[in-house]
């Protein structure tokens, strides 16, 4: 990165002529986020208003167009790591959160889970013992008093709050369960995001596979297939794989996202909506 061009581009953010600012803008987009500490401190040593309006607009932009690229990269190359794409979209409301502290988080609930395992457990007992850790020992709960809030989406807050939405709650469970090789995955039920207590590692592929199912938003309730049916007669839909098997991680992030896009709207939060949408449309590229 040239600083004389920097430092010149920046001195020109305040050009009347809007066709000169737009041109700066695009060429300062271009740079990136090595840009932001820079435009941070010239607008806290800057008392224009405008200066300052359009630095908090660039930074945005700057930010924003980095979540896009990382969070298509994270597809392109096979979206594996749920955690890392839940920190992406982490990152669209809380750019500067240290994504370290989150995986240390992660790693603390996964050690005080680990220190009580005993590996002769049955599924159900080795439940039991995720569900004491995460309910009564961290005091995780879904979030019912305001359940369309947009931090029940967001990772850092959830673990902070201990509180979020089903999906959230299954993500932070379901990952804490495969890091001490407990194979439990999402499942993307319509209305009400659930896990599945499987076999064998390979769930997508695995289509009888299910021993159980979860309820991460209702303090780990463990119940089977016959109730998981039943709430699909109640929405009117007929069961098929999609509702009743683990789903990619890809699916997860993706709903996420649409919980997000919903909560913003009904926030009238427009701004955000069309982001969020945007985020959206990187990984649905695949579906058009």
């Amino acid at each position: 990165m040239d600083n004389k061009e920097l430092d010149s581009l920046i001195r020109l953010l305040d050009d009347p002529d809007s066709e000169v600012f737009e041109h700066v803008e695009q060429r300062l987009l271009t740079m990136g986020p090595e840009v932001i500490s820079q435009l941070e401190s010239v607008w806290e040593q800057s008392f224009d208003v405008l200066l300052q309006t359009r630095i908090e607009n660039l930074i945005h932009k700057i930010q924003f167009k980095d979540v896009l690229e990382e969070l298509e990269l994270w597809r392109l190359s096979g979206s594996f790591d749920l955690l890392q794409g839940l920190t992406i979209v982490n990152k669209y409301q809380y750019p500067d959160v240290d994504e370290q502290k989150i995986i240390n988080q992660i790693e603390a609930i996964k050690r005080d889970v680990w220190l009580e395992m005993i590996y002769s457990m049955s599924a159900v007992e080795k439940v039991r013992l995720l569900n004491n850790v995460l309910y009564n020992v961290y005091g995780f709960s879904g979030n019912t008093s305001n359940y369309h809030d947009p931090q029940n989406s967001y990772i850092s807050q959830v673990l902070e709050s201990r509180k979020g939405n089903p999906i959230l709650l299954s993500c932070v469970y379901s990952i804490i369960a495969q890091k001490l090789d407990i194979p439990i995955y999402g499942v993307n039920l319509p209305k009400h995001f659930i896990l599945a207590y499987t076999e064998d590692h390979t769930p997508v592929e695995n289509k009888n596979g299910v021993l159980f199912y979860i309820n991460a938003f209702n303090r780990g309730q463990i119940f089977g297939r016959h109730d998981v049916i039943a709430f699909l007669k109640q929405l009117n839909l007929t069961p098929n794989d999609d509702f009743v098997l683990p789903c990619s991680n890809l699916d997860i992030i993706t709903r996420v996202l649409r919980n997000l896009s919903t909560s913003y709207a009904q926030a009238s939060n427009a701004s955000k909506q069309a982001e969020i949408d945007q985020l959206l449309d990187v990984l649905t590229a695949d579906e058009v």
